[in-house]
C-alpha cells in the first residue's frame, strides 16, 4: 500500500474534537500562532481603547491617542469556566437597569447572598430577580412595583443558577 493519502477509517471522526464540529487544516504564520490559540481558547478579541474620555456634559476636543486594546472578557468575565450569558425578556427588573433584550453576564461560581441579582429556576422556570434571604424566609424580589415579591414556600423547588455580574444594555 502506498504511503500518504486518505485511508478509510483513519483520523478522528468529524465532530468529535474540542469544538464539536468538523475541522479543516489552516496555515498560520508562526508569529500569530499564540494569538490564534488565545482567540480560540477564550473566544475573545481585543478592541481599541482610546485614552481620551468622552464628555457626558459639555463637548470637549477629542484627541486621537490610542491607549491600547481592550478585551471585554477581562472586564466582564472573572471566572470563564463558570460564566454564561442569558438574554432578558420581560420588565420585572426595570428599576435595576435591566431591560427586555439586555444580555446578562452570570457567574455560577459566586455564592448568592441577600441583595444580589440572581438567575433562579423556580419550579422549573427561569427568572431574574433580586435574592432576599432574611429571618428564615427566602424571597425573589422584582425591581418593578407592578410585580409582587415571590415568597418561596416549602413545596417550591428553587435552584440558583448564578449571580448576575454585569448587564449589557444596547442603546
Amino acid at each position: 500500500m502506498p504511503r500518504g493519502g486518505k485511508r478509510p477509517g483513519a483520523g478522528r471522526p468529524p465532530g468529535q474534537g474540542k469544538f464539536g464540529e468538523p475541522t479543516q487544516p489552516l496555515r498560520v504564520p508562526v508569529s500569530r500562532i499564540e494569538a490564534v490559540r488565545g482567540f480560540l481558547e477564550n473566544r475573545s478579541q481585543a478592541l481599541p481603547l482610546y485614552a481620551s474620555r468622552v464628555s457626558a456634559g459639555f463637548p470637549s476636543p477629542a484627541d486621537d491617542y490610542l491607549e491600547g486594546t481592550l478585551d471585554l472578557n477581562e472586564h466582564l468575565v472573572k471566572h470563564p469556566a463558570a460564566t454564561f450569558f442569558v438574554r432578558v425578556s420581560g420588565d420585572s427588573m426595570l428599576n435595576a437597569g435591566i431591560h427586555p433584550g439586555d444580555i446578562l453576564v452570570v457567574d455560577r461560581s459566586l455564592t448568592p447572598v441577600s441583595g444580589r441579582i440572581v438567575i433562579a429556576a423556580l419550579d422549573g422556570e427561569l427568572t431574574v430577580k433580586r435574592f432576599d434571604q432574611r429571618n428564615g424566609r427566602t424571597r425573589l424580589l422584582a425591581e418593578n412595583p407592578a410585580y409582587a415579591p415571590i415568597e418561596i414556600q416549602d413545596g417550591n423547588e428553587l435552584h440558583i443558577w448564578g449571580v448576575v455580574t454585569n448587564v449589557i444594555h444596547p442603546v
